[in-house]
């Protein structure tokens, strides 16, 4: 196994694995533990290039900084990607690698599920590390992290609604939900059970036929569902989906989604804004799952009931963006920033 690191500005630490054996190529970015370790999951994806799986994770760790110091957390942020078809190259001896990899940065990085990884990989995981949270529950650890993420973003819609329209019901309200994976098909579930009328759209045909036979959802094809009106568009996919490009075509009032890194550039959320549209940031509304995890690691163990208690606490943090943003005259995505740089700052002074 050789390890190396990868110097990049405003990072803690950046290393790259290359494991002959298993035929593991991973990535770990460890951006700030001012407040902590870094948690952040793993993903698993057939990136083109180790340049293209750079940008992810050191995109994707940065806005796990913000995101636990958003929701309190007490942790810092990081992520890792393994580069590789999850479809055909996972291995008992691939995850054992990445295992022994996670743990040469000495409990620095903890590891949970990301796209493409489940419990049973992290299993496998954790016979190298002790690093790693959101296994199964039987175990002591807090389970499957995509149901918390999205009553996480359940209560972030409803606090968009309230800022937007003076009133968080879901009922009677449109909601376009472009994906509906592991953590959109709980939340578009969830929505649908509140009132809500909800529209689904995914790349994944299959999953929508499913969806639309087992709970009655209305679809439209993913290819246009950008022309659909709708009082909040969610996006629950991968990121990015938020440009110059689609913003134009947006027929809503509020953008408030489950999937990372929604906006190409930080300068889309002023776009959203001068179109009258609320943008509720995407790290704010989908901590539901860290904050999950997180309560893994606090004295006692895990505990399902204060896990929620502080999920429920995103509805406050969203309207403290909102505040920001208002009081402030800035984009929702500079305020959510800024209160995260409160955060950070007021955890440095606490560890001088």
């Amino acid at each position: 196994m050789e390890i190396s690191e990868i110097q990049v500005d405003g990072y803690e630490q950046v290393v790259r694995c290359r494991d002959e054996a298993s035929g593991l190529h991973a990535l770990i970015a460890v951006h700030d533990t001012t407040l902590g370790p870094a948690l952040g999951g793993m993903r698993m994806l057939p990136y083109a290039s180790e340049d293209e799986a750079l940008f992810d994770v050191l995109r994707l760790s940065r806005g796990m900084t913000y995101k636990s110091a958003v929701a309190d957390t007490g942790l810092g942020g990081g992520k890792s990607v393994i580069l590789g078809d999850p479809k055909t190259r996972k291995s008992r001896a691939l995850f054992e690698a990445m295992g022994r990899f996670i743990d040469s940065l000495e409990g620095k990085y903890i590891t949970a599920e990301d796209m493409n990884i489940g419990i049973p990989d992290l299993e496998f995981v954790k016979t190298q590390t002790r690093w790693v949270t959101g296994l199964a529950r039987d175990s002591g650890s807090s389970g499957n992290p995509s149901p918390y993420t999205a009553r996480g973003c359940y209560v972030g819609i409803r606090a968009s609604l309230e800022e937007a329209f003076g009133d968080p019901e879901c009922k009677g309200r449109r909601i376009l939900m472009q994906g509906i994976g592991a953590v959109g098909g709980q939340l578009a579930i969830r929505l649908k059970e509140a009132g809500a009328e909800v529209i689904i759209c995914d790349i994944n045909e299959k999953r929508v036929a499913e969806f639309e036979a087992q709970y009655g959802f209305e679809s439209v094809p993913d290819d246009t569902h950008l022309e659909v009106e709708c009082d909040v568009y969610s996006p629950c996919a991968r990121g990015a989906g938020i440009n110059d490009e689609t913003i134009p075509k947006l027929a809503c009032r509020i953008v408030a989604g489950c999937a990372n890194n929604q906006l190409l550039e930080p300068r889309h959320a002023d776009a959203l804004r001068k179109r009258g549209i609320l943008y509720a940031p995407d790290y704010v509304i989908n901590a539901g799952g860290i904050i999950n995890v997180s309560i893994e690691l606090f004295p006692g163990g895990y505990d399902e009931e204060l896990a929620i208690e502080r999920i429920d606490r995103i509805h406050d943090n969203l309207k403290r963006v909102f505040a920001i943003s208002k009081a402030e005259d800035i984009p929702t995505n500079e305020a959510a920033a800024r209160l995260a740089a409160e955060r950070l700052a007021a955890g440095r002074v606490e560890k001088a």
